[in-house]
């Protein structure tokens, strides 16, 4: 009942931005464009908002969810026209903002003391209010500057009532034959559980002091230190930042900021979070990442972290790898061994499909290339060729979209292909050095250790077990044997008491013909065998 409410709330918020005649104007659903005509508030008067305005607004009604799907779509400014493109912009850190005094009482209620005695100086309006929660500047008793996050009252229930409606349109979805593929109740699943442990302010505490020892000694990124005695369940407070936000790209350049070296770094950041680090930021739109005057990255908002298997990583490097050498047998290839397709699929045809979506990618700048349109046309592949969408690998195809959309906006000549590849190959070479193997070894060595002394005793069972096998075998040969040997005995007087039928006609014959001697030594023949095939 409340998804079908929620359902009723999104249809009117789409009909009172005007939004429904843009819906219907798409490809899809063009067929249908006729219906606004018949409905009534198609008539009346709307405010002089322009388009991107109209979904802009639309969005931050209907809340943190749509909010978020905004911000995704504001870095793929290839896929969108400028005017909506310049709008959804505004949804990354200019987000409304909820009452600051509510904002006072929450950090008072959760760290147990007034803001007067936790800091020495605490602005009462808030420096950028997002999706999830709101931030403002303070002072500590020590005199360090500080951003203090809280988190949107009631934003919890707000975002399980959305929920809700996702896992009804999907499970409607899923009976679609490409949900197959898609597995929409899985994707809205691993959803769900990114956007509540964003709410925790806890999680992402601890996610920025990994990161942040990761990169510890890089000159690549910088994280903002975190104050634990000011932090809580939903208040986080970190040390303040000053940078350049990257989408200001004209204060970039005033800055004298290398813009192609500062690309080159960001798609080195990701490969080295995602396959070195394991362990890598999957909110990176441009609202989350600044750059100081050193032209160092510097990055906040470490709620939505995520890590691959060690199976995900070498099927993604050897993906990565397989393209940039246009070798598209190896991405076939690689595709069977993941078990992510069909065995049985054409190695040929999927080939030739790889290579026809893929190849127009390579030589070319990241500015000219179109990855919405190669993805697209990679998901109607999916039909043909039973490819699954792996949903934990949702996050990382999220980070992609990012990367791409950071790198158009920073320098769109930047040829990804190039800037990536020798850093993978340096990573897989790495990755089988007898360095890296010596390592593994270490860390395995406490529990080969613990397990060493149970090494005799398993020893020993094993032979037990495989004595076991052996006299299975043998007792399963004697029973074959005895099978076969019933078998011979069944043939043999089977042909007996053909025999013995044989001569009891011919006795009988002889009988009638008065042979009586003959006769006679017939029937002792036939009784004989008829005596053997009893």
């Amino acid at each position: 009942m409340h998804s079908l409410l929620r359902f009723i709330k999104i249809s009117r918020v789409l009909m009172r931005y005007r939004l429904d005649s843009l819906v219907l104007s798409t490809s899809l659903l063009k067929n249908f464009k006729p219906l606004v005509y018949l409905i009534p508030w198609h008539y009346f008067p709307v405010k002089k908002y322009t388009r991107g305005q109209r979904i802009r607004l639309a969005l931050e009604e209907l809340g943190p969810i749509f909010i978020k799907f905004g911000q995704t779509l504001s870095t793929r400014r290839d896929l969108l026209p400028e005017d909506i493109g310049d709008e959804l912009a505004k949804l990354q850190d200019n987000c409304p903002a909820f009452d600051s005094i509510k904002a006072k009482q929450i950090i008072e209620q959760s760290l147990g003391a007034p803001v007067e005695n936790l800091f020495k100086r605490f602005d009462i309006k808030p420096l950028a209010s997002a999706s999830i929660a709101q931030v403002h500047t303070a002072l500590t008793n020590n005199n360090h500057e500080v951003a203090v996050k809280v988190v949107r009252p009631d934003i919890k229930k707000v975002i399980r009532r959305d929920i809700k409606l996702m896992y009804a349109l999907a499970r409607l979805f899923n009976k679609h034959p490409i949900s197959k593929k898609l597995r929409p109740i899985e994707v809205v699943s691993e959803f769900e559980g990114i956007i509540l442990n964003e709410l925790d302010m806890r999680i992402e505490a601890k996610n920025c002091e990994k990161i942040g020892k990761n990169f510890k000694n890089s000159n690549l990124l910088y994280i903002p230190k975190i104050y634990p005695d000011l932090c809580h369940k939903n208040i986080l407070t970190t040390e303040r930042i000053y940078g350049i936000p990257v989408g200001d790209i004209k204060q970039l350049k005033a800055n004298h900021i290398d813009m192609k070296r500062l690309a080159e770094k960001g798609v080195i950041i990701f490969f080295t979070q995602v396959f070195k680090h394991n362990f890598f930021h999957a909110d990176m739109h441009p609202g989350n990442i600044f750059v100081n005057t050193n032209g160092q990255y510097i990055g906040v908002d470490f709620g939505i972290m995520s890590t691959l298997t060690e199976a995900d990583k070498d099927f993604l490097a050897n993906i990565f790898l397989a393209f940039f050498n246009q070798d598209y047998k190896k991405v076939a290839q690689t595709y069977i061994d993941s078990g992510w397709i069909n065995p049985t699929t054409n190695i040929s045809s999927f080939q030739a499909a790889i290579k026809r979506i893929c190849e127009p990618m390579f030589e070319k700048p990241l500015g000219e290339i179109s990855f919405g349109q190669v993805l697209f046309e990679l998901i109607q592949e999916a039909k043909n060729f039973d490819i699954t969408i792996q949903p934990q690998l949702l996050l990382l195809d999220k980070t992609l979209l990012n990367i791409e959309g950071l790198g158009r906006q920073l320098y769109p000549q930047l040829d990804l292909w190039t800037t990536a590849k020798p850093f993978l190959e340096d990573l897989v070479k790495e990755k089988h050095s007898i360095k890296n193997t010596f390592e593994k070894i270490k860390d395995q060595a406490p529990k080969l250790l613990k397990d060493i002394p149970e090494l005799p005793a398993l020893a020993i069972n094993a032979l037990k077990q495989l004595n076991k096998i052996k006299d299975m075998g043998y007792l399963y040969t004697q029973q074959t044997d005895s099978i076969v040997n019933q078998l011979k005995d069944n043939a043999n007087k089977q042909t007996y008491a053909i025999f013995a039928g044989a001569l009891a006609i011919l006795s009988g014959i002889l009988a009638i013909n008065t042979f009586w001697l003959s006769s006679l030594f017939s029937g002792i023949v036939t009784f004989i065998f008829w005596f053997k095939s009893r």
